[in-house]
Formats: structure tokens, C-alpha cells, sequence
């Protein structure tokens, strides 16, 4: 319980909860496998590609809680987040203390990388972030952009190559296509209430 509480996800999913028929894209088989953690002991990333709605976000928690369940650390970041949290710690001369912390967790779970572009300072702590944790601890990165649109995020296409060669690397990508489970449970509960 302590573990769940320190991963500090906004809201708590299960692989229960998810339903794997709106989205015939996902195989159940592979994220059942993910889902036993041997990726974490492998120093591997997972990075969930695909548009808005179709459940990166529900499966990363579900992916994150299952492994704190399993006694690893984990925790959860939204991308924006953790660049305004590296911000702030360069400001105030702390970067290299809470650099040792970055390799706390055995999971760290990146989201919604690609909403907001960042700065150049961000994405240059972002990429700093990503790549002190290479080889050393595993990432899950949930975006809507496809790999070649991070230059546009990102802004520096250098650097954009060296942080993909990185997370890329011993790497389980999914992507995940279909239209948005909560649009279609909105227009859903529109034709109930007419």
C-alpha cells in the first residue's frame, strides 16, 4: 500500500477494468506477459504509442500497479510534470541531489509525452532524466505522437535521434490505434438520455 501511495498515480487502474475489445489493436496475450514484470528485471521501457482515448494511460497504471504490487518502486510522472519539477529543482541548485533520486524507482512512468511542447531547458532535462536512467531502470512512456513528430516536442532533432536511440533500445512499442473509449462512452450516454 505504502509503494502504491509513494507511485503516486492519479487514479488507480486494473488490466481488469480495461476492456480489450474496444481495442482490437492491443493484444491481451503481450500486455498479460508485460504484466508479470520481467521487463523491469531487464532494464527494458515500454512506450504505448497512439491517439487520445484509446487507453496508454490505463494500461501504463495497470502496468505500474501490478509491478508495485509486486514489491518494485515505481512512479508516476505526466511529462509536463516532471519537466516543471526539473525546472524548479535547477533553479534552486538541487538537479544533482534529486539526480541520484532518478534511479530510485525500478519503474518510472512518463505520460502524455507530446501534448505540450516543451522548452528547450525542458527537453534538455528531459533527455538528461531519460538517459541517466538507460540500462539502469525501466521507463513506460505513454505519447500520441508517432516517433518521427518528437522533434516537434522535443525541438532539437539531435538530440530527439539520441533520446529515441535510447528509449528505443530494448524496447516492447505498442501501438495503439481505434477511436476514443471515452468519446464513444460519451455519445453512448447522449443516446441514452434522448
Amino acid at each position: 500500500q505504502r509503494g502504491i501511495r509513494q507511485a503516486c498515480f492519479p487514479v488507480i487502474k486494473t488490466l481488469e477494468s480495461f476492456d480489450f475489445k474496444v481495442i482490437p489493436s492491443l493484444r491481451k496475450p503481450k500486455i498479460l506477459k508485460l504484466m508479470q514484470g520481467e521487463y523491469i528485471g531487464n532494464r527494458e521501457n515500454i512506450i504505448l504509442v497512439g491517439s487520445s482515448g484509446v487507453g496508454k494511460t490505463h494500461i501504463a497504471t495497470a502496468l505500474g500497479y501490478e509491478a508495485c504490487r509486486q514489491g518494485m518502486r515505481v512512479k508516476f510522472y505526466t511529462a509536463a510534470g516532471l519537466i516543471n519539477e526539473l525546472l524548479a529543482a535547477q533553479q534552486e541548485y538541487r538537479l544533482n541531489k534529486l539526480e541520484k533520486q532518478w534511479l530510485g524507482p525500478h519503474l518510472v512512468i512518463l505520460d502524455e509525452l507530446g501534448y505540450v511542447p516543451f522548452s528547450k531547458v525542458g527537453a534538455e532535462l528531459l533527455f538528461q532524466f531519460c538517459s541517466s536512467r538507460y540500462e539502469r531502470g525501466s521507463l513506460i512512456i505513454t505519447t500520441n505522437l508517432e516517433f518521427p513528430k518528437w522533434t516537434e516536442v522535443l525541438g532539437d532533432e539531435q538530440m530527439t535521434a539520441a533520446l529515441l536511440d535510447r528509449i528505443t533500445h530494448n524496447a516492447h512499442i505498442l501501438n495503439i490505434n481505434g477511436d476514443s473509449y471515452r468519446f464513444k462512452q460519451a455519445l453512448a450516454k447522449q443516446t441514452e438520455n434522448v
